[in-house]
């Protein structure tokens, strides 16, 4: 029970944190993508002030066997680059600077009750079942 709080106030956090970053703002998105156009460079401030505090924690925590959450940090150990990485990546890519949300934050502006906000998320739900769906046969 005490693992299941934990992960809740920690994707509160998360949460709280796109939001007061603005990543929830799919205009302020979508301005630090322009790179040609009205550029924003303030989101990759809050990038890498995440990899500023992430970096040297992961390292830290991922030699330790005794954390809160999970008994070992598991990585990705695939090295190979694939049709399906391509095809994520580029769907990833076009979707986010079209839009301006990427998964976290989307999720996040829900609690904003937009109505752009649930359609995304909706969509993303029926694209992941959908990829499955294709995956599979």
């Amino acid at each position: 029970m005490m693992q299941k709080i934990l992960a809740l106030f920690s994707g509160l956090i998360f949460g709280l944190g796109l939001t007061l970053s603005s990543m929830t703002n799919p205009a302020k998105v979508i301005g630090f993508l322009d790179i040609l156009g009205m550029w924003d460079p303030s989101l990759g401030f809050v990038m890498g002030g995440a990899i500023l505090i992430t970096a040297p924690l992961l390292y830290f925590f991922e030699k330790r066997n005794n954390l809160i959450l999970v008994s070992q940090i598991e990585l990705p150990n695939k090295s190979n680059i694939d049709s399906s990485l391509i095809v994520g990546a580029l769907l990833f890519g076009v979707g986010w600077g079209m839009v301006g949300f990427c998964p976290g934050p989307a999720i996040s502006s829900i609690a904003l009750l937009s109505p752009f906000s649930l359609l995304f998320v909706s969509s993303m739900i029926v694209g992941f079942y959908l990829s499955q769906i294709i995956k599979n046969n």
